[in-house]
């Protein structure tokens, strides 16, 4: 039984995880071991990776892409959440049809959709959330775009934070040789994102930014593109950026004195396996992204080992902003299922020492501090 105390005046205690896609038909049993936690806070932000569909055909452009039942929703909301963000690199997956039907599913069990809309200026308006006195507003973007999965002024879909890959010869007169890579940002998209940013803060007492980007189920990288994006977030009036899609964790950092959690990973989020599917080369490429990963067949979370350790985000929001940012370490078993772990479990350990690494290697200068079963996160020295 998780213990609560009573909330703050005029503080909203807030609650974020990284990506859910259920598969099976009994929802509730992924949220069995943490909706005590989620429903104890005040607000609680979700990721969705999953078309919450009956209709519509899987699109061409898709690389893997399944579908559950609408009802899904439902135990979104009985675990807990407020808030979903559905601008994924799965939100079209099923066309048009697939997609409206998660943005009612969503709505239909008292949820909130963010990033999504039947064209672009719905997919870009800020939803506003009010919570002991304080309103927060949540805008979602998403950089993981196949085609036409973004909205525009005629056609439903996303709202999209697209970046470039640019190569750079690091011998220009030997050709085929070794290159550069950069990231950048597509410049109207991220000038889109940092007008949302202001409006947004006209609207609200504080602003957070859910991106869905980043390089997937690789060990502490981060792309060019994220770190310039998340500090731009945060130099246009957001109070926190809240990163997820890699299906695993990544660094956090500090700009100005606010977060950017470059990737919350999985949460609860099933991949069945079977034969035929870990033959298939696109699996295979994937497989050789992170080394020792390899198809648990007969498993529901066919993810590499690395992508099992997990967090529940907790900060406190107070109408100045995000305060008292901290962490719950999460292990997923191998049917998908997140546990939250107390500090006397080894497993705390693995994901606390995970982090710190992954944020150092990553150039990030981030402290971790233990504090009970959760973890608190601040500047290090040299951001103070």
């Amino acid at each position: 039984m998780v213990e609560v105390s009573a909330t703050e005046a005029g503080v909203v205690r807030f609650c974020a995880v990284g990506d859910v896609g259920p598969e099976r038909r009994d929802v509730d049993a992924l949220f069995d071991k943490t909706s005590a936690l989620i429903q104890s806070a005040d607000l609680a932000f979700m990721q969705l990776e999953m078309t919450l569909t009956e209709r519509g055909a899987r699109v061409p452009q898709t690389k893997h892409t399944s579908r559950t039942h609408p009802d899904a929703a439902g135990a979104f909301a009985r675990a807990g959440f407020d808030v979903v963000s559905w601008a994924s690199n799965h939100s079209l997956d099923w066309g048009t049809e697939g997609f409206l039907d998660t943005v009612d599913a969503i709505e239909a069990a008292g949820l909130i959709p963010l990033g999504t809309g039947q064209n672009i200026a719905e997919a870009r308006r800020p939803r506003i959330v009010e919570r002991n006195g304080v309103r927060v507003a949540f805008l979602a973007y998403c950089s993981i775009l196949p085609d036409s999965y973004w909205a525009t002024s005629e056609r439903a879909g996303i709202a999209p934070l697209r970046a470039f890959t640019v190569h750079e010869p690091i011998e220009p007169d030997q050709p085929g040789t070794a290159q550069r890579m950069y990231t950048v940002p597509h410049p109207g998209d991220a000038a889109a994102m940092a007008a949302d940013v202001a409006a947004a803060r006209e609207l609200a007492d504080v602003v957070l930014v859910s991106c869905h980007w980043g390089i997937h189920f690789t060990r502490a990288e981060l792309a060019d593109y994220q770190r310039i994006l998340g500090r731009a977030a945060i130099d246009a009036g957001a109070d926190m950026v809240i990163g997820h899609h890699a299906h695993i964790l990544k660094g956090i950092e500090f700009h100005r004195g606010k977060p950017i959690v470059h990737s919350l990973g999985n949460f609860a989020i099933e991949l069945p396996m079977d034969a035929e599917h870990a033959s298939r080369p696109s699996f295979r490429h994937l497989l050789s992204l992170h080394p020792g990963w390899e198809p648990d067949i007969g498993g529901m979370f066919n993810f590499p080992p690395d992508s099992r350790k997990s967090m529940m985000l907790h900060c406190d929001i107070r109408a100045d902003g995000v305060s008292r940012v901290r962490f719950r370490p999460v292990m997923i078993d191998r049917m998908a299922v997140p546990e939250p772990l107390t500090s006397g479990d080894p497993r705390f350990e693995q994901v606390v020492r995970y982090m710190r690494d992954i944020s150092r290697e990553a150039g990030l200068d981030t402290e971790f501090t233990v504090d009970g079963d959760e973890v608190l996160v601040a500047p290090g020295a040299a951001r103070r």
